[in-house]
């Protein structure tokens, strides 16, 4: 079917949330496959998954013996499908019936990455879910990182980026991009991947009346330093590809010592509210 959509869930460490996620996407319109790809989780994350695929035959799902990040298990997960539509949801991620079905239906036949308005449990927005482009002038002028971007109102919004929790798009564009860059083990990875779909002549926006429940960090909450160093190596690798190219030796060291004092000071106020808690 030209409107059948796999879904594909990257878990570490999900037990907390992946079966109500399933029963979510099992549950979903237009869901066709899903594909569970799992990075070495060691907390029953994996027993819960084989539990309901016994029962499930749309469910199949990939047990990688280490953790080879987010990138290379969406990929996996995606080659492991073959519906014309993919969506990448995050194991903490709880779509409605019908999510998945109303952002297919509003991509329609053009080449558009969509993410949709996220939100906790109380029903706070996440700023990451509109966002822009990395501004490294601003943070080499100490103006801060901030890339979230206001909702206009509008049921279809373009923007630079959406959030990686949830993202859907036309396998076609997906496979003709190369997928998501596996050089980002964790963060970074949506940016760049939106960025390469406007590269390529497509768009990216959210579906600003479409709303999914994010509960956001389960999976890591218990490893900060690790999430962080990613996170700026993720950014690191982004400046890398899309402006050191264009920019001088100078402003490109200066890009560097920024990113590098950022994380700095974010590993201080880890260690600091760690100490605080004891």
């Amino acid at each position: 079917m030209n409107d059948a959509i796999a879904a594909v869930v990257v878990t570490y460490q999900s037990a907390e949330t992946i079966e109500l996620c399933l029963q979510r996407l099992r549950a979903a319109d237009g869901v066709a496959q899903i594909r569970v790809v799992d990075n070495g989780s060691d907390d029953g994350t994996l027993a819960i998954v084989q539990r309901i695929a016994a029962g499930e035959p749309r469910l199949k799902f990939i047990a990688n013996p280490d953790n080879p990040g987010f990138a290379v298990a969406c990929n996996q997960g995606a080659r492991a499908a073959h519906a014309p539509w993919l969506a990448f949801v995050n194991p903490d991620c709880m779509v409605e019936p019908d999510t998945l079905a109303r952002l297919r239906d509003l991509a329609g036949g053009t080449p558009v990455l969509l993410g949709c308005e996220l939100v906790d449990e109380e029903g706070m927005p996440d700023p990451a879910a509109r966002r822009r482009d990395p501004e490294f002038g601003a943070m080499l002028a100490g103006r801060g990182t901030d890339l979230s971007l206001p909702s206009d109102g509008s049921p279809l919004q373009r923007v630079d980026a959406v959030s990686g929790a949830l993202m859907l798009l036309p396998r076609a564009l997906f496979e003709r991009i190369g997928g998501f860059d596996e050089g980002y083990r964790l963060h970074a990875e949506d940016l760049d991947l939106c960025r390469r779909v406007r590269d390529a002549g497509g768009d990216v926006a959210i579906a600003n009346d479409v709303r999914v429940v994010h509960i956001r960090g389960v999976s890591s909450r218990a490893r900060p330093y690790f999430v962080e160093w990613h996170k700026h190596r993720g950014l690191w690798r982004y400046f890398a590809r899309f402006e050191a190219p264009r920019r001088g030796l100078l402003v490109r060291a200066g890009v560097f010592a920024a990113i590098s004092a950022r994380f700095a000071s974010r590993a201080l106020s880890i260690t600091l509210s760690i100490l605080a808690g004891r």
